[in-house]
């Protein structure tokens, strides 16, 4: 099987990058869940840079306003990460910082120390394996344009009813780089998008 044109996955991306635009620019964040809910299962059923393989369709978790946090990236001593794939070879990643989430716990929050940068928090939780992919899935990539905001003190957003499964987790042609030990949760996390129907 062939990768998608690149001119659909930079639609794919700009179409992501829109989404995102409109889900923070909705002042209440279960209209955007489920405007989010809505327009990543069309792109994913329809559009033709889907990860989409024949039978799966999205599955989502109702919106759950305890699983959404508003706090600063705090300065953090973390030790550099790299992600080694096949497809790109080493991937390197310098620490930006952690956040902390009440009652759940730390995570830590990644620059992609490669060409354009970008922030990425990905994320595994006590679900994983059950009812959501079991390597993690992700909560912020800047490069992708996954992007809930800040507030107007500089606080971010990070709400894991928008935890989304990476590429990989539907198409073995996607390497993904997936939560290292530093961003994974011991509790469960049932919020988010699920394993999909086909699996």
């Amino acid at each position: 099987m062939a990768y998608p044109d690149p001119l659909d996955v930079a639609d794919w991306r700009r179409e992501v990058h829109a989404l995102y635009a409109r889900v923070r620019a909705e002042t209440d964040p279960a209209t955007a869940h489920d405007r989010w809910v809505e327009t990543r299962s069309r792109l994913f059923h329809e559009h033709p840079a889907s990860p989409r393989r024949a039978g799966q369709r999205l599955r989502h978790a109702p919106y759950d306003r305890a699983y959404r946090f508003v706090v600063p990236i705090e300065r953090a001593d973390q030790e550099r990460w790299e992600f080694t794939s096949g497809s790109d070879g080493t991937v390197p990643f310098a620490g930006a910082g952690r956040v902390r989430l009440e009652g759940l716990g730390t995570l830590d929050v990644w620059w992609l120390d490669s060409y354009g940068g970008g922030l990425f928090l990905p994320v595994r939780d006590g679900s994983a394996g059950a009812q959501t992919y079991g390597a993690g899935r992700y909560l912020l990539d800047t490069v992708k344009g996954t992007d809930l905001g800040r507030d107007e003190t500089g606080r971010w957003v990070v709400d894991l009813n928008f935890a989304y499964n990476p590429s990989c987790v539907y198409d073995y042609r996607w390497v993904c780089p997936l939560a290292p030990a530093t961003n994974r949760l011991a509790v469960p996390t049932p919020v988010g998008e699920l394993l999909p129907d086909g699996y």
